[in-house]
Order: C-alpha cells, then structure tokens, then sequence
C-alpha cells in the first residue's frame, strides 16, 4: 500500500472519534442522566490513563531491563516532566479561564451616584437626616426594579454562563488530551507501515479506530444539556481525531522513542486533569451509587475494545 494510501486509512481511524460526538446534542438535562454520562466517560478515561502510562513506560522498561540505566534515566524523567505539564499547564490555565470568565459575566451593579459611590446620592446633606441619609441613600421610585433583585438575577445568569463555559473548557481539555494520546497512536501505525509491516498497521488503524469511537463519546459527555453547535462538535473532533492522521503521516518517515514518550507523557498529565475534574462533578451530584456503576461500566468498555485488538494479534 502507497503512503497515501496509510495516511488516509489512519484519517479513517482518527475520524471515526465523530461516531460518539452525536451524543453531546441531547437535549435531556435530567440530572441522572448527565451523572451517569460523565461518570461513564470517568470510566473510559480512566482506562485512557493505565493505557497511555503503559505505552509510555514501555521502552524505560525495556531499558531497565537490558541494564541501560542511562537510557532508562533520561526517558523515565522526560515521562515525568511531560506528565506534569500536561497536568499542571491544565490546572494553571483553566484557573485562568475561570477567573476571566467571571469577570466578564460580573453581576449588575448599582449606578454610579453624583459623588461616584455605586448607589448613593451623597448631596450636601447626605449622612445627617437619620439611619438612612447616613448611608446617602434614597427610596427606589414605585415600579423601579430593585436593586437587589436585579444583582441577584445577574449573579444567577453569570453562573450558569460559567457553568456552561465550564462544560466547554472541559470537552476542549478532553479533547486535546486525547489528540495527544491518537497522535502517539498514529505515530505506532506509520511507523509499523514504513517497516513493511502492513498487516500490523491496518490492525492498528481498526483497532485504534474502535477506540476513538469511545472516546468521542467521553469528549462530549459533560456538554449534555447544554445543545453545542455541530460546529463546535466538528471541531472537538478534529482536536481529537486529527492527531492520528498527523501522527501517521510523520511516523511513516521519522520514528522516536522520546517524541512518542514525551507526547504520551503530555496526554497522561492532561487526562489525569480531566479525570479529576470528572469526580468533582460526580462528587457533586451526589449519586454515589449511580456513579460508581458507570465509572465501573466505562472501565469495562476501554478493556473490552483493547482486548478485541490484542485478540486480533496486536
């Protein structure tokens, strides 16, 4: 087979990631249902985790165990370094999002009065006619909103807008760490064709394939109810699919042991970021048992699609 011919089966297996993205589109906003869902991509993502810390350790091991410690050494520590800034980049950069979002979505304040005190009318007289002079305010006019009420309407709109934008940072995240992961993968299959080893690399791109159509589903999960557009849907996709056809592409001409480490690393640090963000909300809906069956469920469906692929000699 061509080169084009593997860098357009590997697009196959990156794109079939859309197969579960449909599902972010439900209408539903029954608590139940949203629990259940985020807890069985927890599931899938935790299964993600073992899979991605297991490809990364593969070749210190190998190391370790032909006594190469300075090999080892170096792999084990980039590994590491890469685990942490895909981690702790995340962590840095969703406080960041969170903070930017709440000052744009900051709650209705009192217009400003003649001496620039939100609320007051500090006149010449303000502060010497009782209790109420002495904050220097005055009676709303009947039929005028009150003040109070329209604050807490708006700090009621601001967070469900966070909410909302909290549910898209998380899809995004999700799916960057797991573009990073499908780009490690795509490498493994361009590298198996340049070998010779077709047979392998078509496994690879069905078995990869499979996958991605599970973790389409574990991108979307948190956006139920919340009706995304099929563009921001199409573009989730792409940040994780895409990768895979990229890595296939590259894997065909250049193969390395410390690019694959080092992108594997960077996904495990971000899907462990995304795994703990998946239990606060799961913590929060407060379904212990609903939750623990799902996570178990999501497990169960990211071994049952790798034991397929190890079935069928991968």
């Amino acid at each position: 087979m061509s080169p084009l011919g593997v860098a357009a089966l590997g697009a196959v297996a990156g794109l079939t990631i859309f197969l579960g993205l449909p599902i972010g589109r439900l209408r539903s906003n029954a608590v139940g249902l949203k629990a259940a869902l985020n807890a069985l991509a927890t599931g899938i993502l935790i299964f993600l985790l073992w899979d991605v810390l297991s490809q990364a350790w593969d070749p210190v091991d190998k190391a370790l165990s032909s006594h190469q410690i300075g090999p080892a050494l170096g792999q084990g520590l980039l590994m590491a370094a890469c685990i942490g800034l895909g981690l702790l980049s995340l962590t840095y950069v969703d406080r960041y999002m969170k903070r930017r979002a709440l000052a744009l979505a900051s709650p209705i304040r009192p217009p400003a009065g003649p001496d620039g005190a939100a609320g007051t009318h500090g006149g010449p007289h303000a502060g010497t006619h009782g209790a109420h002079p002495a904050h220097g305010t005055q009676p709303a006019p009947h039929g005028a909103p009150a003040v109070g009420t329209a604050t807490g309407v708006a700090i009621v709109a601001a967070t469900e807008v966070e909410s909302r934008a909290g549910a898209r940072r998380l899809a995004l995240t999700i799916a960057i760490g797991i573009g990073l992961h499908n780009f490690a993968e795509g490498l493994a299959i361009g590298t198996a064709a340049a070998q010779g080893e077709l047979a392998f690399a078509i496994l690879l791109i069905v078995g990869f394939g499979l996958h991605n159509a599970t973790e389409g589903f574990g991108i979307v999960a948190p956006l139920s109810g919340t009706r995304p557009s099929w563009g921001y849907l199409a573009l989730l996709g792409l940040i994780g699919g895409g990768p895979t056809f990229l890595g296939t592409v590259i894997g065909q001409s250049f193969s390395s042991d410390i690019v694959s480490i080092a992108f594997l690393g960077l996904a495990a640090g971000s899907i462990l970021y995304v795994v703990i963000e998946l239990l606060a909300v799961a913590r929060r809906t407060g379904m212990k048992t609903l939750v623990a069956w799902c996570i178990f469920a999501g497990i169960v469906a990211g071994f049952a699609t790798d034991a397929i692929v190890t079935a069928g000699g991968a």
